[in-house]
């Protein structure tokens, strides 16, 4: 399917894009500083006992919480859905305070529930965030030496800017949503990095196709060409969008518990890469172009 975008302007309309993505980015930051992230058992050390349940326990709430108090297993949080109940402890638990639970919470609300427990150490823990966090690094320095060489630094700027633009987007509704921080989450955001980039690879290397035969005068120009590049491109990114996004929706909708927060993060993720890529980082890959000095001709040599 192929759309017509030729006489829209993203570039005078980058202004109200650059707002909107400020806006919340700060209020991501904001978000994470009061409240952090969620951290799943993966991330913290403690003791995770994830239910499964043959009824709707929302409801009673109040009564698990009671349970759990009486059990006297440290500070801990509830989470109830429809058909499963987590329980996060910061503690780790013994096998006799795991068969207690398991064995009171079924005679109390369903005989039929069935629990399975994960445990973290503290080391496995810390361990696991800090390679978590190298894997982001080490794959946004790897995108930067790649487009430095395939084109050039302003691109390998602009694409990194957007591509954490996205990341960070994810990571700021997850924290105000509090939703849980794990190991597919992270595999989620690695992804979306590297769909962001091919994304935005794509318009890039339109942009630079259209300034080999163009003849650059001035900044008007330059914004002729990048309106120009991101509209012929643009067919094409709003259908793989739409491809991919229909696939993690499915997964959301019609996938198990474990992992519908890694396609709920794939979701956000997808719709913000090909914003970014749109809106965010061609306009900014101007802004930096349009600053560069122009090139003054060799002054020839008078004859001696």
């Amino acid at each position: 399917m192929r759309y017509n975008f030729g006489k829209f302007d993203f570039v005078s309309k980058s202004k109200y894009f650059y707002m909107f993505s400020i806006a919340i980015t700060l209020l991501g930051i904001l978000v994470l500083a009061i409240s952090g992230l969620n951290y799943g058992v993966d991330f913290r050390a403690g003791s995770s006992m994830d239910i499964a349940v043959s009824q709707n326990l929302q409801p009673r709430q109040d009564e698990i919480h009671t349970l759990i108090q009486k059990e006297e297993l440290g500070r801990y949080k509830l989470s109830v859905g429809t058909d499963r109940v987590t329980i996060r402890f910061d503690d780790i638990l013994t096998d006799k305070e795991e068969n207690k639970l398991k064995t009171d919470f079924a005679a109390a609300f369903d005989p039929t529930a069935s629990a399975e427990v994960n445990t973290v150490d503290v080391e496995i823990a810390r361990e696991i965030q800090t390679k978590a966090m190298l894997a982001v690094l080490i794959s946004s320095l790897g995108i930067i030496v790649y487009v430095s060489i395939r084109f050039e630094w302003r691109f390998a700027l602009a694409a990194i800017v957007a591509l954490l633009h996205d990341a960070f987007i994810v990571i700021s509704i997850f924290s105000i949503l509090q939703l849980e921080v794990n190991i597919p989450f992270v595999v989620a955001i690695l992804t979306i990095i590297g769909y962001s980039i091919n994304d935005t690879i794509v318009i890039f290397d339109r942009i630079r196709e259209n300034l080999r035969f163009a003849k650059i005068k001035n900044k008007a120009d330059l914004n002729k060409l990048v309106n120009a590049s991101v509209s012929q491109t643009m067919t094409r990114s709003i259908n793989t969008v739409v491809t991919v996004l229909f696939a993690a929706l499915c997964v959301f909708i019609f996938g198990g518990e474990s992992i519908r927060l890694f396609s709920l993060a794939m979701v956000i993720g997808l719709l913000a890469g090909a914003y970014s890529s749109i809106f965010i980082a061609s306009p900014l890959w101007l802004i930096m172009k349009s600053k560069e000095k122009p090139k003054t001709p060799a002054k020839s040599q008078s004859a001696v």
